[in-house]
């Protein structure tokens, strides 16, 4: 798994255009087995055991011998198929959920040494929450859900409610401060949700499959509004979906789970680049590769002292650039995050990537 989750790191980074992040939240060789006596089951091993070890041991591993790093500011998808692991990974990351085995660290803090009462005042002060299900109190109010999570920190009545109020304008709820859950959309109702968890200003955000219960069209406009909300809070999120569509569109990295075993981490374009294995081609290979492939992925080198006119950025994707080259007639010079020429786009390079078509075929 080590091994797996380093490639698929460094394919992502190969360029040396992805900047270091400080690692906010790691961690390494965490299990979940459920099962009588699974903790000694493993202490007892030397090696770690496989998926056909454990169930012949009459166990479950729901995770197993996971290991990351998410960065500050980043957003980190875990994504699989039902019955992969990663709502319970995610869990263990927050402690909902006990881990059988690992490591657990947030900044420099070991979260599986920490009390159960000093990971509630975690919970509470540093770790904002979405899940699936929106889990509003039907008796209170949008303010009254927004401010809710302060008042359980103690926070008086006037902080809570400018508080509450200054993140129901975030969302773009303002107006609708007095309406009951049954009054509002599913869309609205997940916004609340999402408020609710910004009001406690979180450290890091775990959202778990937050609009998958919600129609394609709002589900859309969500990770629209989430994205804008990303560009003005910053914040460190872990992300669960099991939509490879929405994990591009959101990620900067993403981490595929199978059968409990994290198999690769990298950039969406790394993983459709690079894949680990062949679970992680198949799942990537149904996705437009013009969504997902920058203009770095298919430039040409520079020739000596030539300098193309116009000019992308280098993590331009080729969907969003296409009809700008398909209209130009001279090629577009690629530029690294300084605007300096780094390579050339050919009008026949992007378009062999809209129609799915091999470079030089």
């Amino acid at each position: 798994m080590a091994t797996q989750e380093q490639s698929g790191s460094e394919a992502g980074a190969s360029s040396g255009k992805v900047a270091a992040k400080t690692a906010k939240l790691t961690c390494s060789g965490v299990w979940k087995v459920f099962g009588q006596g699974a903790k000694e089951f493993l202490a007892r091993r030397g090696t770690a055991p496989n998926a056909a070890e454990l169930t012949g041991a009459g166990l479950i591993g729901a995770v197993r011998d996971a290991g990351l790093e998410v960065g500050e500011g980043e957003i980190f998808v875990i994504m699989g198929l039902s019955g992969s692991g990663k709502s319970t990974l995610v869990r263990c990351l927050s402690r909902l959920i006990e881990p059988t085995a690992g490591a657990i660290f947030f900044e420099d803090q070991d979260l599986l040494k920490t009390s159960e009462k000093e990971m509630i005042e975690l919970r509470r002060h540093k770790m904002g929450m979405v899940f699936q299900h929106f889990a509003l109190l039907p008796h209170l109010t949008v303010l009254g859900n927004v401010a809710f999570p302060l008042e359980v920190q103690g926070v008086d009545r006037e902080t809570r409610k400018r508080r509450a109020l200054e993140v129901i304008e975030l969302v773009g709820l303002q107006g609708r401060e007095a309406y009951y859950p049954r009054e509002l959309s599913g869309g609205q109702q997940q916004r609340v949700g999402i408020a609710r968890s910004l009001a406690v200003e979180p450290e890091i955000w775990f959202l778990d499959e937050p609009f998958s219960a919600l129609d394609p069209l709002i589900r859309r406009e969500m990770q629209d509004e989430f994205l804008r909300l990303q560009n003005v809070l910053r914040k460190t999120i872990v992300f669960i979906t099991h939509d490879f569509d929405e994990a591009i569109r959101l990620a900067d990295r993403i981490a595929i789970m199978q059968d409990g075993a994290i198999i690769q981490i990298g950039t969406p374009e790394a993983l459709v680049l690079d894949p680990a294995t062949d679970y992680v081609a198949e799942f990537t290979k149904e996705i437009p590769r013009a969504k997902v492939l920058s203009a770095q992925a298919v430039m040409s080198p520079l020739g000596d002292g030539e300098v193309p006119s116009g000019g992308v950025p280098w993590d331009t994707k080729v969907a969003d650039l296409a009809e700008q080259l398909v209209d130009s007639e001279a090629d577009l010079a690629v530029l690294d995050a300084g605007g300096r020429p780094v390579g050339r786009l050919e009008r026949r390079a992007v378009l062999d990537v809209l129609v799915g078509r091999k470079s030089g075929s």
